[in-house]
């Protein structure tokens, strides 16, 4: 489902778009743009592909496990 969304953007910028992307493309263009930074599907995609590399979690575990014995010298 497509949401029609309102924007506001300088005059130069505007102009670019017509003469960069072309006069219907430019819904498409900015959904490129910004969807990764905003979908959280990717992120989880993101987060499971890390999970899953094994050498990388084994070395996340080893760093988090060496933090644990910083915190016996703080005074409470």
């Amino acid at each position: 489902m497509q949401r029609k969304l309102t924007i506001t953007l300088d005059e130069d910028v505007y102009e670019g778009l017509h003469k960069v992307i072309g006069r219907r493309k430019i819904s498409q263009f900015i959904e490129a743009l910004v969807r990764p930074h905003v979908t959280i599907t990717e992120l989880e995609a993101g987060y499971a592909a890390m999970a899953a590399d094994e050498e990388r979690e084994a070395a996340a575990l080893v760093w988090s496990e060496a933090l644990i014995g910083d915190n016996t010298h703080e005074t409470r």
